[in-house]
């Protein structure tokens, strides 16, 4: 077993099914996006992903203020671009954390596009 399922392991209860979902989304996107194949890692101890071809921004997965989350680099635009369009989808932890709720429906379309607009990042501003 790898520290990455070992780490997904360590969740409990919902927030680790919650992040498998984000996580399947995240693949998503970036097959959709022509960013994939992703590289899987850990970085500061959570799951993160790279996408190829330095097209976008790494993201991370985890928990914030117990939600389930997704983490973009601080210095990017990204959470506000996503705040501009998703104002209610998602609650938002400064410029670097997406949360969803720990249980209950959330748009997972919407959540695929925050995903594949940071696997993009790079290459959308070129």
């Amino acid at each position: 077993m790898d520290s990455v399922t070992e780490t997904y392991q360590a969740f409990k209860g919902l927030h680790g099914n919650r992040l498998l979902e984000m996580r399947d989304l995240i693949f998503a996107a970036a097959d959709a996006t022509n960013t994939a194949p992703l590289t899987e890692t850990l970085k500061w101890g959570q799951p993160a992903y790279l996408p190829a071809k330095r097209a976008g921004t790494t993201v991370r997965l985890g928990a914030d203020a117990e939600h389930p989350a997704m983490f973009v680099h601080c210095q990017t635009d990204l959470v506000s671009r996503y705040r501009v369009l998703f104002p209610t989808e998602f609650t938002y932890s400064g410029n670097r954390a997406v949360r969803l709720p720990a249980s209950g429906p959330y748009s997972a379309a919407a959540f695929q596009q925050i995903a594949a607009m940071a696997l993009t990042y790079h290459r959308d501003k070129r």
